[in-house]
């Protein structure tokens, strides 16, 4: 079938790409990458149709573009959804700090296609166990160090990680697992225990040390690549915020968990080697590990509400099995703290009862919540 000759085709959702069977976007992104390769590059053959990589919790659709020699990455970013230009700009900058990102070959900015270096499929999730552990996070913290150095993108103004973005983001544990997922209905004092916790968090976290910040900087878009360099995807979304920010998505990943002394342990190091880096003066590590936590506070909050409304709004469900893991790092964090005694109170004793009523299973994380708790001082 020949392409309609108005290639900037746009639609809502993805599956509005296809018609008739046939998937479109898909189809104008092969021809454009085909086209674009011959013109460029004319060495690198294309061996073959585009295969599906992944779609993630965007719009965004990445393929694997076969050449006679290894392969590139097309990706399908629709310009009503996805604005593609702070992509190529982070890429750049970064590069130029020492970060292992994919190279932007091509950018059709219009169409929203891109051609990128192919990082391979060898995630860091898979690879992590207690023997490579302490390697692997060593690497990684090591490419963080690089990140958080890139003080500027040349084109692109990062967007600030203020008090107003940090809250609102909170706020959607509030909205979509509680009101939208459990369909609780919260009286004055429980929605002022929250909005009283989300101002606090808000407030600290916010006068930690500002840097450039990944915001997705976990297991599953770090990649180990051929030469045990870690490279680094999905950074399209960086602010300048907190620097335990990507920290915490490393160490208290939604996806993969450790022993609290591990992590506590991982977390001095980075301390260690910001310090040595000049990044960090005056706060010792007892300091360090309370912003670490309630820096993991706010993100928590945000994640758990993010993960229900992946599920209620997009359909995407599979995201509410990594909650348990995520609620069971909540309730640590904010644990040690007496000035989060109410918050605490009310994940435990109002949240956690609904959510183990509508997820029994969850029960295996997070039941030991329920046993009496001796209350910090």
């Amino acid at each position: 079938a020949k392409m309609p000759d108005n290639r900037q085709l746009d639609f809502e959702r993805p599956e509005d790409f296809v018609m008739e069977g046939v998937d479109l976007r898909a189809n104008a992104l092969e021809a454009w990458a085909n086209d674009w390769l011959a013109e460029a590059y004319p060495d690198k053959i294309p061996a073959g149709h585009l295969l599906t990589v992944s779609g993630d919790a965007s719009f965004r659709r990445y393929f694997r573009l076969p050449l006679m020699t290894g392969s590139l990455i097309a990706v399908d970013a629709p310009p009503a959804k996805e604005n593609s230009r702070p992509f190529v700009a982070i890429a750049r900058a970064l590069r130029a700090h020492g970060v292992r990102v994919p190279e932007v070959l091509a950018a059709d900015f219009e169409q929203g296609f891109m051609l990128l270096e192919d990082f391979g499929d060898d995630l860091l999730q898979p690879a992590l166990s207690h023997e490579t552990a302490d390697l692997l996070y060593q690497r990684s913290m090591e490419a963080l160090l690089h990140l958080l150095a890139c003080d500027e993108v040349p084109g692109h103004d990062l967007p600030l990680y203020d008090r107003q973005r940090l809250t609102d983001e909170m706020r959607l544990l509030r909205d979509w697992f509680v009101v939208g997922y459990l369909g609780l209905d919260l009286n004055a004092e429980q929605e002022s225990v929250l909005s009283n916790a989300f101002a606090m968090i808000a407030d600290a976290v916010t006068e930690q040390p500002q840097v450039f910040v990944h915001r997705d900087y976990h297991s599953r878009n770090l990649m180990r690549l051929a030469n045990g360099e870690i490279g680094v995807i999905d950074f399209q979304d960086a602010v300048t915020g907190p620097v335990t920010y990507d920290l915490v998505s490393l160490l208290r990943d939604a996806y993969v968990a450790w022993p609290q002394e591990s992590v506590e342990r991982w977390v001095r190091e980075f301390a260690a080697m910001l310090r040595q880096e000049n990044r960090l003066s005056h706060t010792d590590d007892a300091t360090f590990m309370r912003w670490f936590d309630w820096m993991g506070a706010q993100r928590h909050l945000k994640v758990v509400g993010i993960f229900a409304r992946l599920s209620l709004r997009d359909g995407k469900h599979g995201y509410l099995d990594d909650i348990p893991r995520v609620f069971n790092y909540l309730l640590a964090e904010i644990r040690p703290y007496a000035e989060f005694h109410a918050l605490f109170d009310l994940l435990r004793n109002v949240l956690l009862p609904a959510y183990l009523a509508k997820k029994p299973d969850a029960a295996d994380t997070l039941g030991h919540w329920l046993a009496p708790q001796e209350q910090p001082a």
